[in-house]
């Protein structure tokens, strides 16, 4: 019996090219569809979250938006860390609200987000800085409203030091979470009630009622968006 040994011809330089253009071409269609994926990703884990922790049902028309709005991600010229235009509101009228002469400060934690001593700034407009309240609303601890905003990002940016992401958990808080708010050295509980989304057009969140002790909690939604508001109500503890 014999054997025969042919010798395997080496590839041509444009074949080695040839797969190589392949290679990168499947890598980078691999990293386009990662970084889609982990920007789709929490907006549909968000949704499905929220959904089941405050029994809210998914709209399909809401989903719809989402694909529909042009401004999912927001205008490019619009500077969100400016509480000032996170409602379609006169611009005029925001900054007379929102002056830094008289600020002051309390802090807010949230346990179960490991937030812990973040600062709220009364009068400031700057949410890089801090989680800022509402002009005009209650104090903590008085009856009212108190209204807090807070920045938000992708979650998985989050980062419960930095303000420019320190809600983007916020939407997996459920009924009966507390938080804790410390000031004038007197530490309130409050205790969550509800949570739900609003347009941006629609200011009845600021409201106040003055038969009852609450607290308001808002940041962009769907996370890494401005599509929406979400809105976190909660109460006063009794105890």
């Amino acid at each position: 019996m014999s054997y025969i040994y042919l010798k395997k011809t080496p590839p041509t330089p444009k074949a080695k090219k040839l797969a190589q253009k392949k290679i990168l071409a499947l890598s980078l269609l691999c990293l386009g569809l990662f970084f889609f994926a982990s920007a789709i990703f929490p907006i549909v884990k968000f949704q499905l979250q929220y959904s089941v922790n405050f029994n809210q049902l998914i709209n399909p028309l809401s989903l719809q938006n989402y694909n529909n709005s042009q401004n999912i991600l927001g205008s490019a010229t619009t500077d969100y860390t400016q509480i000032s235009n996170w409602f379609d509101s006169d611009s005029s009228n925001s900054n007379q609200i929102f002056s830094n002469d008289k600020t002051f400060t309390y802090l807010l934690s949230i346990p179960k987000l490991k937030i812990s001593n973040a600062v709220v700034t009364v009068g400031s407009m700057d949410l890089k800085k801090s989680l800022i309240q509402y002009p005009q609303t209650a104090l903590p601890g008085q009856l009212g409203n108190t209204v807090i905003f807070g920045h938000s990002v992708l979650p998985q940016f989050f980062n419960p030091k930095s303000y420019l992401t320190i809600f983007s958990t916020l939407y997996k808080l459920e009924q009966g979470d507390e938080i804790l708010i410390d000031y004038d050295n007197v530490q309130y509980e409050y205790i969550v009630d509800e949570m739900f989304e609003v347009k941006p057009t629609d200011l009845s969140v600021l409201e106040q009622r003055f038969d009852q002790k609450n607290l308001t909690l808002i940041t962009c939604s769907p996370p890494g968006t401005y599509l929406r508001r979400l809105i976190i109500k909660t109460s006063l503890s009794a105890k």
